[in-house]
């Protein structure tokens, strides 16, 4: 009866030792201030936040990942695409309920970032296999890429990150009027007017008065902080690279992509995006350090193959699979309706929808809306949930947060694994 978790990262292809060495595992690394950490050594903790109480854990590495790889001579394009992934995922967690006999144990996925998309996929895959899931938890989850993408003509990247936007400058006192009175309050107040009042002049395009323009760029300067001048010479469509450089620039900062609480030196003020990400090069070097340590040192291993934090998965197959219950066509990818597929006919599966709210590589918005927009019946709405954490992308990171990171994760999987 003990539930087993499948957990994973995401890239694609990124290794799973971010979660492990961050919440998942018995061990994790200390990463003790918001901002660069200091040089090695890394100290290493007994992690009393991890779910192991709870359930099970099984942490993957994808083919191309950490120590896993294709053998003989299989390409890694076998591997290396949206269902192709999906496809060796569910033939490894087949593999696994056999050998560990644990075919009647409640199941569940946990991925983050692109281990969402996978999640989303893999869901139906396993589906297709008689395997229906308990639960899954999406960390700083992207299901449908526009939201992401900011391309030529879609205004709806635009607009389902601007909350964002909001609650960066916010955090980082670059509103003109001063931090919110409340912070909820400030929030649901953007959110609800990204999608209504903003958004109307960008559909419009040039058809738009420009006394209603003016009006949006005024207010849009409020939630945000960017110049008046700015938003206009952007026509109102500011990117999250264009945010994360333009934000501070006056002072000589970039704001994070993964956690726009880190920020780093400009390089060059004239470029209009960053050239690095302060989040990552702030914590890699710890993340990959404290791992290689736990790996060889506390696990024992001592084999000569080096682990690979990230993949080589640059040949990525976006393309749908053209089978039965897939999504058909090219484009950019939304598996919005894997996930709701899986929940329509599996209506026991339910979904933990885990955003940071300072993270601009997957806005915590675009995934709410992304939720709302799934199309499920009314009774199945409520199969999914929502979970806010005052972080970025790996709000593990973040070692404050981590007993509502057990608490949240704790009553889901309690609350889902008794029938």
């Amino acid at each position: 009866p003990r539930p087993v978790l499948f957990s994973y990262n995401g890239g694609p292809g990124s290794a799973s030792f971010w979660l492990h060495m961050g919440i998942m595992g018995p061990r994790r690394v200390i990463t003790p201030v918001v901002g660069h950490q200091a040089p090695p050594p890394h100290t290493l903790e007994d992690n009393q936040f991890t779910l192991l109480d709870k359930t099970d854990i099984v942490m993957i590495d994808p083919v191309g990942t950490g120590f896993s790889r294709p053998l003989g001579d299989t390409p890694g394009s076998e591997f290396w695409g949206i269902d192709e992934d999906a496809a060796s995922l569910t033939q490894f967690i087949r593999r696994f309920l056999s050998q560990y006999k644990r075919w009647n144990s409640p199941r569940y996925l946990l991925g983050e970032s692109y281990g969402t998309t996978r999640s989303a996929v893999l869901s139906r895959h396993l589906q297709r296999a008689n395997i229906d899931l308990n639960g899954i938890v999406l960390v700083s989850a992207v299901l449908d890429f526009r939201t992401i993408q900011f391309a030529p003509g879609d205004d709806l990247a635009y607009v389902v990150n601007l909350p964002s936007y909001a609650v960066v400058s916010a955090y980082l006192d670059a509103l003109p009027g001063g931090p919110p009175a409340d912070h909820d309050t400030f929030m649901k107040e953007v959110e609800e007017w990204a999608v209504t009042e903003s958004a109307t002049p960008r559909l419009r395009g040039n058809t738009q008065d420009g006394q209603t323009r003016s009006r949006v760029i005024d207010q849009m300067h409020e939630y945000t902080g960017l110049s008046p001048d700015f938003i206009h010479r952007a026509d109102l469509r500011v990117s999250a690279p264009e945010f994360e450089k333009e934000l501070l620039r006056s002072r000589g900062l970039v704001v994070g992509r993964l956690d726009a609480r880190f920020t780093g030196p400009s390089g060059d003020l004239l470029e209009p995006t960053p050239d690095h990400d302060p989040q990552s090069t702030a914590i890699s070097s710890a993340y990959t350090s404290a791992f290689n340590t736990y790996l060889r040192d506390e696990l024992g291993y001592d084999g000569s193959r080096e682990y690979t934090p990230s993949g080589a998965t640059r040949d990525w197959n976006w393309q749908r699979a053209q089978g039965e219950g897939f999504i058909r066509g090219a484009g950019t990818p939304n598996v919005g309706p894997d996930l709701a597929d899986a929940i329509r006919f599996n209506p026991n599966l339910e979904v933990l929808l885990v955003n940071g709210i300072y993270d601009l590589a997957t806005p915590y918005f675009a995934a709410v809306w992304t939720m709302d927009h799934l199309g499920l019946p009314n009774h199945l709405r409520d199969n999914i949930q929502r979970a806010d954490f005052a972080a970025g992308h790996m709000m593990y990171v973040e070692q404050s947060l981590l007993p509502q990171w057990k608490e949240t994760l704790d009553a889901f999987i309690e609350r889902t694994s008794r029938r």
